[in-house]
């Protein structure tokens, strides 16, 4: 397989980064071009990222010389990548309009960022969860006027740890269910060096994140109506998130009512066996199994478990009757792994596999 040339947009920062370090021996995809705001470009990548490089390991070589671009320079870009990757730090207008100008250049986009999350023909996509919805691209592609130009986008990181537990329980129909997410600081970006303010200290508040964890998973579990996404009405989600001081790793706290409340032993039944489409494809970054319930009452960990499946996997645990909903249980999930890069990361697997994705 020809493997297709990807540039990463917003390549300085912490999700940019997580691409980098993700994708510099991928299988699929090759790493072509960097792009980063204008005050990062013009320098090789190695002194753009100079005493900023925060992933495990060391900067791989075969990116430490290529030079930044200016995102703006979309001409240049376009020569030398068949897609991008999109995790550029612009507030959300010029994040949307920045990502439509590549799509309309003929690039399609994979989005890390939340600009085009309810753009009614953009699928959200847990790959897992909703492949299916990547089959709203040609409606896209025609409202754009495009033939290879689109946008997709990942959902929030607050939300992979329980749409993928509650997904697999379909079946007995969630109906309504209570979040509390403790989340790490890499989610903003920082370090424990860059924001000393967070070390033995909680903020019970981060901007935004409620309304996306109780709205974006009904996106992910809509359907397809007239071209567009029609999101799902249920299940009600109450959500509070919650900043702790946890380098990566987001975990949530989870309650749930059903229409038919199924017994303990199919729920564990359920989780150890739900795949999606990156599993039945085989793509190099689906992780296999996808969930993994502990016994231990004291697991999922954040410092032990985010990293299951290189990263790529859920971990559950303490799943309990509740006296007020049905049960309780825990989950956890790598932020900026499967929650930003590796996810999107992922995504373009999906839609290199389903033709989506081709060489320029």
């Amino acid at each position: 397989m020809e493997k297709l040339r990807v540039g990463i947009l917003g390549a300085t920062g912490m999700v940019g980064q997580q691409f980098i370090s993700h994708l510099h021996d991928h299988p699929w995809f090759t790493i072509t071009s960097l792009a980063a705001s204008q005050r990062s470009a013009g320098r090789p990548y190695r002194e753009s990222i100079e005493g900023r490089w925060a992933m495990k390991g060391d900067l791989p070589a075969s990116v430490a010389d290529l030079p930044v671009r200016d995102v703006d320079e979309l001409e240049l870009i376009a020569s030398e990548v068949d897609f991008v990757f999109c995790a550029i730090s612009l507030d959300k207008d010029a994040t949307r309009a920045l990502e439509d100008r590549y799509a309309l250049a003929e690039i399609p986009v994979v989005s890390a960022n939340s600009a085009h999350r309810w753009t009614p023909d953009v699928p959200v996509l847990i790959p897992e969860v909703n492949a299916d919805h990547i089959s709203v691209i040609p409606a896209q592609r025609r409202r754009l006027g495009t033939e290879r130009g689109f946008v997709t986008a990942k959902p929030n990181c607050s939300i992979q740890p329980y749409v993928p537990a509650l997904d697999a329980l379909a079946e007995f129909r969630p109906l309504q269910a209570m979040v509390c997410t403790y989340q790490a600081i890499s989610g903003a970006g920082k370090t424990f060096a860059t924001w000393p303010e967070m070390v033995d200290n909680i903020i019970p508040f981060i901007g935004g994140e409620e309304d996306k964890s109780i709205r974006e998973p009904l996106k992910i579990w809509g359907r397809i109506e007239n071209d567009q996404i029609v999101t799902a009405e249920e299940p009600i989600i109450s959500a509070q998130c919650i900043r702790v001081p946890v380098s990566d790793g987001h975990m949530a706290a989870v309650t749930v009512r059903f229409e038919t409340k199924p017994e303990i032993e199919q729920i564990l039944e359920r989780w150890a066996a739900y795949s999606g489409k990156p599993q039945e494809l085989g793509l190099p970054s689906a992780p296999s199994p996808f969930l993994h319930y502990f016994e231990e009452d004291d697991r999922p960990q954040t410092g032990m478990d985010r990293d299951y499946e290189n990263g790529m996997g859920v971990t559950l645990g303490r799943l309990r009757e509740d006296n007020i909903f049905d049960y309780a249980f825990v989950a956890l999930s790598h932020n900026t792994v499967r929650g930003a890069a590796g996810g999107a990361i992922l995504t373009a697997e999906l839609l290199r596999a389903e033709g989506y994705l081709t060489t320029a």
